[in-house]
């Protein structure tokens, strides 16, 4: 195996200013011959030395210390370096100096008297022969490190020839100031309107790079320098945007925090060699671990997204099925294709009918046991599902070689069971938690106030994975409760909104007020869950109904 390279810190600094038509960044474009993205234009920024980190240049720095940075970094101690480091490699490749004069203005390079003494300057600090440190005393100025907002953080994936640990700045350009390139590293220079540069890269006209491509885009809504900048600076949770290599039926993809698949592809493959797939196609086996593997039925749809995932549990002779699916023979032989051995058991997390009905069709063929629970009588409930052993919360049970804990998770369906696979602390949600999305919650058989308490129930469970009935592998589970739960309230106090405003309004009154940000055609979906956060609301006595009018207590 080879040897994973340690990403070198370093610092990128994102100039823009305001225009006429519109707020401009600056881009560089290196050289074709350099041995990191060469010929792509990108941001100035570079490595972080060693004179960055020096305690005679953070005496030089105005309106920032090392103990500020570094929190805002998140690192112990040092952080300050990144800021130097940025207005260091600014200077080198762009000519452009982030530092302040004795009156606390930008420094003016532009002076007649000034311009060749500073262009003799930043050629000894690039080749080495000086330091920004000296320069600041030499020149008695102060590195505006508190001009610069920290923006975002990427590291280059494992499995290339070079690796950063990169911390993305922005800044307004000093006004006083003229851009140029280095004619050694970079060979020409432009300001460009985000949106523009992102044009000219799809139409082949200039050759961008991936965390050049997503940052781009990040800051093409921000119409004026000033909104940039006071978002960079606003309170916000900022993931560290670490690319993995994902394959596809159109090819090689990288995939960035957010993106469905990129918790599971990092698990499958954590060298980034692009051997795990970002796309779940019906029928394909995905091997998620040495005893789990999954099998998606061919059933995408709104409702169901790609399809019902089915999970193949064992890897011995006797094998596990967890939701084995609709009733559809193609996936009813994948599955037993699929498992390579015979199958004893098959759990049933809910029998909704995209999830349950496959069972009998196994049993058939392979007379294994039927476990979970018997169908709620209510419409949409698979009423052939007839379980050979009726299970309960808090058992532990014995299948395939594994040790699965059984959860009651009740909201979404009364029979809802969550298995978790101890030893990996992955748990088999079926539909109490999916991805992409929010799960209806369908009275009378779904339960809002219920629900919420299910979700409240997990947050006390240790949890690292979540295997969803829709969808890829989840990490960091209890991030996704958290965020599943101020959804729900956040709902809630719409509702409650809603329900002030129109004072005795009906159901269909109030769902455009209350999912004013879901598309109309959603509406009959829609309409269950805010039915069921009523009900939840009028069992608590906050609001009231009178012939289908919902009004304040």
């Amino acid at each position: 195996m080879n040897q994973v390279l340690v990403p070198r810190p370093a610092a990128t600094l994102i100039l823009v200013r305001d225009a006429s038509d519109g707020m401009e960044v600056f881009m560089i474009r290196r050289t074709q011959s350099a041995a990191f993205m060469g010929g792509a234009h990108v941001f100035p920024g570079g490595g972080v030395d060693a004179s960055d980190a020096s305690a005679e240049l953070a005496a030089h720095c105005e309106g920032l210390d090392d103990a500020e940075a570094s929190r805002l970094l998140g690192v112990e101690r040092g952080g300050l370096a990144y800021w130097t480091a940025a207005v260091r490699e600014c200077f080198e490749e762009a000519g452009l100096l982030l530092a302040h004069d004795a009156e606390g203005r930008y420094a003016d390079l532009n002076d007649e008297q000034h311009v060749s003494v500073y262009a003799e300057w930043r050629e000894s600090v690039r080749a080495g022969r000086a330091t920004l440190a000296d320069l600041c005393r030499e020149r008695g100025l102060r590195l505006a490190a508190g001009r610069l907002a920290y923006y975002s953080h990427w590291i280059t994936q494992p499995g290339r020839p070079r690796r950063y640990d990169t911390r993305f700045f922005v800044a307004e350009a000093p006004a006083a100031q003229t851009a140029s390139h280095d004619n050694s590293e970079t060979v020409d220079h432009l300001w460009v309107r985000p949106g523009e540069a992102l044009e000219r890269h799809r139409r082949g006209e200039m050759q961008l790079v991936f965390p050049t491509i997503k940052t781009l885009e990040s800051i093409a809504g921000f119409d004026a320098a000033a909104a940039l900048l006071a978002y960079a600076r606003s309170p916000r949770k900022m993931p560290t945007m670490a690319p993995r290599t994902a394959s596809s039926r159109e090819g090689s993809k990288l995939l960035v925090p957010g993106d469905y698949a990129y918790a599971e592809v990092g698990r499958l493959d954590p060298e980034s060699s692009g051997s795990a797939s970002c796309e779940i196609v019906p029928g394909n086996v995905v091997q998620l671990s040495p005893k789990l593997r999954r099998i998606t039925a061919p059933n995408p749809g709104f409702m169901t997204g790609p399809g019902t995932n089915t999970y193949l549990l064992g890897a011995g002779a006797d094998v596990a099925v967890i939701d084995p699916g609709p009733a559809i023979d193609a996936h009813v032989a994948a599955v037993l294709a699929a498992a390579g051995g015979r199958i004893r058991w098959i759990l049933v997390t809910h029998t909704h009918l995209d999830h349950s009905p496959a069972a009998a069709l196994l049993k058939a063929r392979t007379g294994a046991e039927l476990l979970g629970m018997p169908p709620p009588p209510f419409e949409r409930q698979d009423q052939s599902f007839r379980p050979d052993r009726v299970l309960t919360h808090g058992e532990r049970i014995e299948v395939a070689g594994c040790r699965l804990r059984v959860i009651h998770a009740p909201g979404h369906a009364s029979n809802q069971l969550c298995y978790l696979l101890e030893e990996e602390k992955l748990l088999f949600t079926g539909d109490h938690v999916m991805q992409g999305s929010t799960v209806v919650i369908n009275p009378p058989d779904g339960d809002m106030r219920v629900y919420l308490d299910s979700l409240r129930q997990l947050q006390s469970e240790d949890l690292a994975w979540f295997a969803p009935g829709h969808g890829f592998l989840m990490d960091k589970p209890q991030e996704a409760l958290e965020r599943l739960l101020i959804h729900r309230l956040t709902r809630e106090n719409k509702v409650l909104n809603a329900v002030r405003v129109g004072r005795a309004a009906t159901l269909e009154q109030l769902l455009p007020a209350v999912y004013d940000d879901v598309s109309p055609r959603l509406y009959p979906v829609a309409s269950r869950s805010l039915l069921a956060h009523l009900l939840k609301l009028r069992d608590e006595g906050r609001v009231r109904e009178a012939q289908g009018s919902w009004s304040p207590a």
